[in-house]
């Protein structure tokens, strides 16, 4: 059957009880639920396709990161760090290096020519 996977999911009182936080939490990040969510369909017995179809994901990321919870158990679910260079000027509201130099350019431009009646 298309969509089975190999990873079989049994979920213990504890993992269900903490997957089940995670999917129904509105402060965390739209892929923690996510695949919070998959795991706990993927314990329902349900196929990769129907997952993926379900939540909007491709067959193959359903199988990844099932396949993550198998080897990893709940940290298998968050990201890892990636290689490069961290940002520069990190995201966020009040910090001076985040618009700032923006704003101080709008105040500074001169107006439009207007045209006048004639």
């Amino acid at each position: 059957m298309p969509g089975r996977s190999p990873y079989e999911i049994a979920l213990n009182e504890e993992e269900r009880a903490e997957l089940r936080h995670l999917s129904a939490c509105y402060t965390r990040p739209h892929r923690e639920v996510l695949r919070a969510k998959l795991v706990l369909m993927a314990a329902e017995g349900k196929t990769n396709t129907e997952i993926g179809e379900q939540l909007g994901m491709s067959r193959e990321s359903v199988g990844r990161w099932r396949k993550r919870f198998c080897e990893e158990g709940l940290d298998g679910l968050k990201d890892k760090a990636r290689p490069g260079r961290p940002r520069r000027f990190p995201p966020g509201r009040g910090h001076p290096s985040q618009g700032h130099r923006l704003r101080v350019a709008q105040r500074a431009r001169r107006p439009a020519l207007a045209l006048q009646p004639g």
